[in-house]
């Protein structure tokens, strides 16, 4: 990748870093109607952004992790046993039902492997899926989760909290490492229990985070699925495998190795730490972008 190219990607997830941080609200008000939703040039994210509810369809993550819906999708309970749902307002924790019973099984996991009472779970997906009006521009299809660097406390959010609290920052404002009186085992020990799961493909966190984690498991095999991207300094990012017989495309294979090596050090140079500017801009996705099974998605009860 060129510093261009890196540069694009950067804005996107710089703005899917700072949107995971945005407050909610208490009041949400439901988006106007379209005035005319047919119309080819529609921004798809203007359509999927208005679903409330999942589609009455058997379950299938369709498309790719950035280009694609979501048929039959569950939502994740607000509460669990070892997981509380952030930011209600933004009706995101809709996902393919191997990501809700992922999300339920890893949280007890990572519950015993860190001490943590539990885990606070950010955004997953729309109820059905598709591109969203502000953030991510992956979890479309319903197999991508963040997870905050927050441990649940003992006791329930209340509403308010869940709306307005902010995750915990664990890297250095130099970005070249964590802060040492922040980042703990603990944190290392959830984020392990994620990567060694078979059903996790990729897992996204700050590049300080990947150096961090090279000190303690440099060598470990599970470690090449812990890939460094920008942002990430709140939460990490959780990808699921497509589920056999689905109609979605995996993304590559990772690299060989841990990823300790001198692909980790690039982040830390100038060109990364400080991409030029693109002047380049892309219009919004619309349908024609997507897969055809998408607007019988959209159209479904």
């Amino acid at each position: 990748m060129r510093a261009s190219t890196l540069a694009a990607m950067l804005l996107t997830l710089i703005a899917g870093q700072a949107g995971a941080q945005d407050k909610g609200t208490l009041d949400p008000k439901p988006l106007p109607p379209l005035a005319n939703p047919s119309d080819p040039s529609t921004p798809a994210k203007e359509l999927f952004g208005r679903a409330r509810e999942g589609a009455q369809l058997d379950p299938d993550p369709i498309g790719f992790y950035s280009k694609g819906c979501l048929a039959g999708g569950e939502q994740l309970p607000v509460n669990g046993p070892h997981w509380q749902v952030m930011r209600l307002s933004r009706n995101r924790n809709w996902g393919h039902p191997a990501l809700v019973k992922f999300l339920e099984n890893f949280s007890a996991k990572a519950a015993a492997a860190s001490g943590w009472p539990g885990l606070l779970v950010g955004d997953m997906s729309q109820p059905r899926g598709g591109p969203m009006l502000t953030g991510h521009a992956s979890h479309q299809i319903g197999l991508d989760a963040d997870i905050w660097l927050t441990p649940m406390p003992r006791r329930e959010l209340t509403r308010a909290e869940r709306e307005e609290m902010s995750a915990t920052d664990v890297v250095r404002e130099d970005l070249l490492d964590v802060k040492s009186d922040v980042w703990t085992e603990s944190h290392l020990a959830v984020i392990r229990a994620a990567a060694q799961d078979p059903k996790v493909q990729r897992i996204f966190v700050n590049a300080a985070i990947k150096r961090a984690m090279c000190r303690d498991a440099e060598g470990e095999s599970w470690m090449r699925k812990v890939r460094p991207m920008w942002g990430h300094n709140y939460h990490f990012h959780i990808r699921l495998f497509c589920p056999d017989g689905s109609s979605c495309r995996d993304q590559d294979p990772t690299p060989a190795g841990d990823g300790c090596d001198q692909s980790l050090a690039w982040w830390f140079t100038d060109e990364a730490l400080h991409p030029k500017k693109s002047t380049k801009s892309w219009p919004p996705m619309t349908m024609a972008a997507l897969p055809g099974a998408c607007k019988e998605v959209l159209k479904a009860e």
